[in-house]
């Protein structure tokens, strides 16, 4: 199964279902963040379930930079610049 999610790259380029089922039964969906923010307790569930991961360390947080909120400006420019990777993390 692929997930697209996301749009940073711009459009998928087309996909022929007829290669997908010849492949072997594979599936593509194209999710949206609103779909799972619109009940507000699976919302609130799979924020529970995704930091109890993240507390055990099934999963990891990619920090790629760290910027003070004395230079939010310049951390705006390295993210509109694409300069960075991971997540920007403001600090105070």
């Amino acid at each position: 199964m692929m997930i697209s999610f996301g749009n940073a790259s711009g459009p998928v380029e087309p996909v022929s279902l007829l290669t997908l089922a010849a492949k072997g039964s594979l599936k593509l969906t194209r999710t949206t963040l609103f779909t799972f923010l619109a009940d507000h307790d699976r919302c609130r569930a799979m924020a529970r379930h995704l930091f109890e991961k993240m507390q055990s360390g099934a999963v990891r947080a990619n920090i790629g930079q760290r910027w003070p909120l004395e230079e939010i400006a310049e951390a705006h420019r390295a993210l509109e610049a694409r300069e960075t990777t991971g997540s920007t993390v403001i600090t105070l």
